[in-house]
């Protein structure tokens, strides 16, 4: 059976779920309705949040959905054992900005799976990690599909291994965060097609791809390399059910009217973690730290840079917001929705 039909899908599209609020239920109703898989990024949603917003987008559609976690080990998501690199607590005292640690770098990652549990979803999708295969197990158990998120195809062979009902390989284009967490996925990060390529290599689980998709052509060009679906992200980052904020969007359609560099750049200086971004003024000023063991680890800088970029925010200022974005941001448009995604079906 074709992952379409596996899926319950009309169209062979998947909206990338980006967390920290570009997923509203608005967003993921309308793409699950339409016929593609509406998703909700959900790796910094507390629980009782998460819980909510499943609710919700039930309310809206009746149609499959998938929500996303952020797989970290209760060790990683609860302990601060690096300090605010010297730089940073600069910047703060500078600029007058105000820093207070949360107890904990990252919601726990037990507490959020167990509201899947709880709250079964049609498709639930897991990057940053893997799962066990009795997590899968149990989800699949309560009518839920399992995707995991691959960097290299060692990863995805990782995912096949332990039960999950298709693997989203993400390419070194994709906007946003890398999924994988294999030291071979940074080291020699692989462009989409190649990806797809040495992935279907060694394992016949469905793929999922993803990374600078942004057309109908692309869709096709992923189908005939190997994948089943294809996961879009950047191009829904402008359409108006998506929940970034005005400066950030503005951002992504100057840089496709050349109004700013539409150069991306992949960068651990906002995270700690490899996550792809509009290149804009924090990213150059602070370049010289980008080495890895210059920086705290995911999630510890995350949480220290919150202020930054809340700052940022706060002032309208697109230079110290993490712009993420996809090597496709040049084909951005200011759209409906509904009307990218008749143009994405179009050409299908």
């Amino acid at each position: 059976m074709s992952l379409l039909n596996t899926l319950n899908l009309t169209y062979p599209i998947i909206q990338a779920p980006m967390a920290g609020g570009a997923t509203t239920p608005e967003l993921i109703a309308s793409v699950s309705s339409f016929g593609g898989l509406g998703s909700l990024g959900a790796g910094m949603t507390a629980p009782d949040v998460l819980d909510s917003q499943i609710n919700t987008i039930k309310t809206l559609t009746d149609r499959p959905f998938m929500v996303n976690l952020m797989v970290l080990s209760e060790q990683e998501s609860s302990t601060f054992d690096t300090t605010i690199p010297d730089w940073l607590s600069h910047y703060y005292q500078e600029n007058n900005i105000e820093c207070a640690l949360p107890e904990r770098p990252a919601l726990s990652f037990a507490d959020q799976i167990q509201v899947l549990y709880d709250n079964p979803v049609p498709v639930a999708s897991f990057t940053f990690g893997i799962i066990s295969a009795e997590q899968v197990q149990h989800l699949q158990g309560l009518g839920t599909r399992v995707i995991g998120t691959a960097n290299h195809p060692l990863e995805a062979k990782a995912w096949s291994d332990i039960g999950a009902d298709a693997v989203c390989v993400q390419g070194v284009e994709a906007g946003g965060h890398r999924g994988g967490w294999l030291a071979q996925s940074e080291t020699d990060p692989l462009g989409l097609l190649t990806l797809i390529t040495q992935t279907r290599a060694c394992t016949d689980i469905p793929l999922i791809a993803a990374g600078g998709i942004m057309t109908g052509q692309d869709i096709k060009a992923v189908q005939t390399a190997g994948a089943e679906l294809a996961q879009i992200g950047t191009a829904f980052l402008t359409t108006d059910k998506c929940g970034i904020n005005d400066i950030y969007k503005q951002a992504l359609l100057d840089a496709s009217e050349n109004k700013r560099s539409a150069e991306t750049r992949l960068t651990r200086l906002f995270s700690g973690k490899q996550a792809r971004g509009l290149l804009n003024d924090y990213l150059r000023d602070f370049a010289r730290f980008e080495s890895a063991h210059e920086l705290p680890p995911y999630p510890q800088l995350n949480a220290m840079t919150k202020f930054l970029r809340g700052h940022a925010t706060n002032n309208l200022d697109p230079e110290y917001q993490s712009l993420w974005a996809g090597q496709g941001v040049a084909l951005v448009r200011q759209e409906r929705t509904i009307e990218l995604l008749e143009r994405l079906v179009k050409t299908l």
